[in-house]
């Protein structure tokens, strides 16, 4: 097995801890392999990957694809340290409108795995972090959408991070009317 699947309070969300191969060159770390990530339950069909680039005190979020185009997503942190927030929009989810926190890390080397239905952000805690993302549906900018970052109470490190216009302009969680429903996971 390549990595230890470690649960979340937001049902279906799992920090995933990969094998770390270190030596006096560095390290490796194998991010997905088809086989185990089957065997374990999780998506196997990503459909688009991409990553960011972020400074220190900047926030991105909370985004997610409305249906039809939602998608589970697979997201590290290549280079630097981010705090992580995973937000479950799902209307009947025993954890609706709760989020985990996980801190990613090139060094720890861990992902954090975001099911449908899960609003997903990043607080930039080092100088500069690179976030790569898999996603199982290609971005649709017509469904592409989020909620307003501190309209949850989740403890960002700053007050007053560094966001942009849009992310700025969503509306908060309470007014959000989620199209998503929750099915119990395997």
């Amino acid at each position: 097995m390549m990595f230890e699947k470690v649960e979340t309070i937001v049902p279906g969300c799992f920090e995933l801890l990969p094998r770390k191969m270190t030596d006096s060159r560095g390290w490796f770390v194998k991010t997905f392999h088809r086989n185990d990530f089957e065997e374990h339950g999780l998506e196997i069909d990503w459909r688009e990957e991409y990553y960011t680039v972020s400074h220190k005190g900047v926030l991105r979020g909370l985004h997610f694809q409305l249906p039809p185009h939602d998608h589970t997503k697979l997201v590290y942190c290549a280079l630097g340290e981010v705090l992580d927030a995973v937000v479950d929009l799902r209307v009947g989810s025993p954890m609706h409108g709760r989020y985990t926190l996980v801190r990613l890390s090139a060094e720890i080397a861990n992902i954090i795995y975001i099911p449908k239905g899960c609003a997903h952000g990043f607080y930039t805690v080092s100088d500069t972090a690179t976030m790569i993302y898999k996603v199982s549906t290609v971005y649709a900018p017509e469904k592409d959408c989020g909620v307003l970052w501190n309209s949850i109470d989740i403890p960002w490190p700053s007050k007053k991070p560094l966001i942009s216009d849009r992310d700025a302009g969503f509306k908060p969680f309470s007014a959000f009317i989620s199209p998503f429903m929750w099915s119990k996971q395997k």
